[in-house]
């Protein structure tokens, strides 16, 4: 990368004496007639270092360098002093200056401490910025896909998750709803507060009512203490509501109080309880359809769905069964210490060609149920539950509406591998292409494989 350097001087040939060197050497340099245009320019962003004098009518060398490291820690700053100031320099090295010189100034020695400075600026970066992927790719958790669909997912997560913004998360049963409210809750400002969940299909009205608001003692029978509800346990954070279109409509009432007016009474109890939660909800239903039967509030809708993520089912993206096949059989190799080199082509073309009912879930139980009952270090269709290895039928490739150019003709030239067992000359020949255009794409995609015996 070029790095910019800001030199910041009110002796003008100095400054541009020094400008002239550093520039022979290969960076961009700014120059200031003071600390106040310094700073003001350095505010502007993309300086990757800093030269000062340390003294300069306005705002001094050594002030200059405190807003710096106030404004952006970790910018190097060197600071240029004249012989009867060098404890002065010291002192701003205490105060965080990379180095110091003293006039006149060794162009050399100079060009020697900026290539060590940005060196260091450099690493510095590279690690934050590794430190970001791998903090963003803990925040997704176990999420996969490089399809459409997902990209789509991933953003809209991204943009609405710092927000306050309540959510509903649409999608059939087994798409991975859940994850996704874990990952907006860990890109917002709330991630280091609790994440509560709640599945409300799975309680009776009644509890469900008591699991959320709390209650009094004595407020029904087996009530032998209060008893802190959901609301409460997830103040400051995150709530999840599993199945919202199965909850019963005197909750629903309760909850747009809620989602109005931040406060709620425990079941049996008078005290009004205020709380700063999140809600993010989820369900398989059609909540529009639900309204006009009359199974849902209509403001309730409209209060939770400020923001609607619907997670495709997997069927819709099947490009990215990759992915998550390579995912899920390493997880069950290192989980029951087995050592897979990976899947025949019988049984990807049956993987392929199944159409997922239960989605991300089901897939997952496969391929563990496929791990554990393998007597190789290959996958085979024979290792593949029975209504999975039914479907190895090549002679037909699913694209799904909505996908891309590229993304069709990489599902053409993947399936049609799989059917030809890997034969690049046979694959070729059938799509009516040069090997070596298969190959390049192949490699283009990562997915250049073993060479398969094609005589």
């Amino acid at each position: 990368m070029q790095f910019k350097i800001l030199i910041a001087d009110d002796e003008k040939n100095i400054r541009e004496g020094l400008a002239a060197s550093l520039e022979m050497d290969g960076y961009l340099v700014e120059t200031a007639a003071g600390g106040d245009a310094a700073f003001k320019r350095f505010q502007k962003g993309d300086i990757d270092m800093v030269i000062t004098d340390l003294r300069m009518p306005g705002l001094s060398g050594e002030e200059l360098l405190k807003r710096v490291d106030s404004e952006t820690p970790g910018i190097p700053v060197i600071v240029l002093t004249g012989h009867g100031t060098v404890e002065n320099a010291v002192a701003a090295m205490r105060n965080g200056a990379y180095d110091f010189l003293t006039k006149p100034v060794d162009l050399d020695h100079l060009s020697l401490l900026v290539k060590r400075a940005l060196q260091s600026r450099e690493l510095f970066l590279r690690h934050r910025r590794l430190e970001e992927e791998l903090e963003h790719r803990k925040q997704f958790r176990t999420m996969v896909g490089t399809s459409a669909p997902m990209r789509h997912v991933f953003d809209t997560i991204n943009r609405a998750a710092p927000s306050k913004a309540s959510i509903i998360i649409t999608g059939e049963s087994g798409v991975g709803k859940e994850l996704v409210a874990d990952a907006i809750h860990d890109l917002s400002p709330r991630k280091n507060k609790p994440l509560i969940k709640v599945h409300c299909a799975a309680l009776a009205a009644s509890i469900l009512e008591s699991e959320l608001f709390g209650h009094e003692k004595g407020a029904f029978t087996g009530a032998v203490a209060r008893t802190r509800g959901r609301f409460e346990l997830a103040h400051e954070g995150t709530l999840f509501l599993d199945e919202i279109g199965e909850v019963d409509q005197n909750i629903q009432i309760k909850l747009l109080r809620v989602l109005q007016e931040k406060k709620f009474e425990r079941v049996g109890g008078e005290e009004t309880i205020e709380v700063d939660v999140r809600i993010v909800a989820a369900t398989n239903k059609d909540l529009k359809a639900e309204i006009k039967k009359g199974n849902f509030r209509d403001d309730l809708y409209y209060r939770l769905s400020v923001v609607n993520i619907h997670v495709p089912p997997l069927r819709e993206r099947k490009d990215d069964l990759p992915l998550l096949i390579t995912a899920f059989l390493r997880e069950f190799a290192e989980e029951n210490g087995k050592t897979l080199e990976g899947i025949d082509d019988k049984a990807r073309a049956a993987l392929y060609a199944y159409d997922w009912p239960g989605n991300v879930r089901e897939l997952r139980n496969c391929m563990e149920s496929a791990v554990v009952m393998t007597r190789s270090a290959v996958i085979t269709a024979e290792d593949l539950p029975p209504t999975v290895r039914a479907q190895n039928d090549s002679s037909w490739i699913r694209i799904p509406l909505g996908s891309t150019l590229e993304e069709a003709e990489r599902i053409v030239i993947r399936d049609t591998l799989s059917a030809h067992k890997g034969n690049k000359s046979k694959a070729a020949e059938v799509l009516a292409v040069g090997r070596k255009t298969l190959h390049r794409k192949l490699a283009e995609w990562g997915e250049e494989g073993e060479e398969k015996n094609e005589k």
